[in-house]
């Protein structure tokens, strides 16, 4: 390798999955060159074919999540653009949200919006605790909502038993599962979900723009956006049949069509051992940070993300002088009630996320570049 030259170390994968299954990207080649129909937009070849890769791809997510009825599964731009969906479809005046510290910003901030809300408290190590949830629910409490895995510390929340704290309260549920689709054998029915919401770019190894909803009863939730469907196109009401019911404009069919093949690889892979190498990664290197001086970890080791800060430093002077050939996330992470219940709410966090094309080496990199910067603020 030439002279001052260095491979970039990505560990950011919490943000977003950057390296993709070659699948993905040929699905997305072949669509856009090759079909490029307007899903729903007539009965031409090209229209149908929209159709087809919207019912495949609900079909492979269906078979993921443990899912009975893939029609239930509708695509969104992202996780942030499901949560809202879930969450201002449902509630109305006079009802009430529960939600967690460990909660990210699109859940947080529509909550905030709506007014009505409560967060359940989590402890020191991002742990939900289902009296805690419990606490958190009242007698007009519509919707509880609650993460799977903190994007921030990687602690995994124990979903099942706060869905029947909300179910014991009348509340439906919805999982945000961002950090856990595709790293976790999930299962909607298992689990006891009412709705799930999850990116497309993240763990289910899909390209940026995409995301999905899942909604046990369609009936009981209300349209954020209308408009054209391409169904029922003589009447000015929204359809209710799904998705129609939520598929408004034009589908990003290409991106549809590389999350399809995204969640191929991850029903091929098995979504438990993506989880376990991941795990495994990041246990690796919470043994190394752990026989640093200067170093304090925060979380859980449920997952494949660390989180740590090294004394006397603010998490983004780490991460800046780590360089910019190794890509982590420092700061809050948009989910500030979490860094609240760590302790880390005076300068957030340094967070490592490790993907399922990590490697061993990728660990030693990163703890050799940790060690080498611990060394050099000890001695100024």
């Amino acid at each position: 390798m030439p002279p001052g030259v260095s491979i970039m170390l990505y560990l950011d994968n919490a943000a977003t999955t950057r390296r993709k299954p070659a699948r993905v990207y040929g699905a997305m080649l072949r669509y856009a060159l090759f079909s490029g129909g307007n899903a729903g937009r007539g009965l031409n070849k090209l229209s149908l074919s929209g159709v087809r890769v919207i019912i495949e791809a609900q079909e492979a997510a269906a078979e993921l999540f443990d899912i009975p009825t893939p029609e239930n599964i509708v695509f969104t731009q992202n996780a942030t653009h499901a949560l809202n969906l879930a969450i201002l479809g449902t509630l109305k005046k006079g009802d009430h949200i529960a939600v967690t510290e460990m909660d990210h910003n699109s859940v947080l901030r529509p909550a905030a919006r709506f007014g009505s809300y409560t967060a359940a408290k989590a402890d020191k190590n991002g742990y939900v605790s289902p009296l805690s949830f419990r606490r958190a629910l009242k007698s007009t409490t519509a919707l509880a909502v609650s993460t799977h895995i903190s994007n921030v510390c990687g602690t995994k929340e124990p979903a099942a038993k706060l869905a029947r704290s909300a179910h014991s309260a009348g509340a439906r549920f919805l999982l945000d599962a961002s950090q856990s689709a595709g790293t976790c054998d999930i299962s909607v029915r298992r689990l006891g979900c009412d709705m799930l919401a999850c990116p497309g770019h993240k763990g289910l190894m899909g390209p940026m723009g995409t995301g999905l909803l899942y909604i046990k009863e369609p009936d009981a939730l209300r349209p954020v956006i209308c408009g054209g469907t391409g169904s029922e196109s003589e009447s000015l009401a929204q359809p209710v049949t799904m998705p129609d019911k939520f598929h408004s404009g034009t589908q990003n069919i290409p991106a549809i069509a590389g999350l399809r093949e995204g969640i191929r690889f991850v029903l091929g892979e098995g979504a438990e051992n993506i989880g376990r190498h991941e795990r495994m990664l990041a246990d690796a290197l919470r043994e190394r940070l752990m026989d640093m001086d200067g170093i304090k970890l925060y979380g859980s080791p449920d997952t494949g993300i660390v989180l740590f800060n090294i004394d006397g430093l603010d998490s983004a002077e780490t991460a800046e002088a780590l360089g910019e050939d190794i890509i982590i996330r420092a700061g809050y992470h948009c989910a500030p009630l979490a860094h609240r219940a760590l302790g880390t709410q005076n300068g957030g966090g340094v967070r490592v996320s490790f993907g399922y094309f990590n490697t061993q080496n990728d660990v030693k990199r990163f703890a050799d570049a940790v060690y080498m910067l611990t060394k050099y603020t000890k001695q100024h």
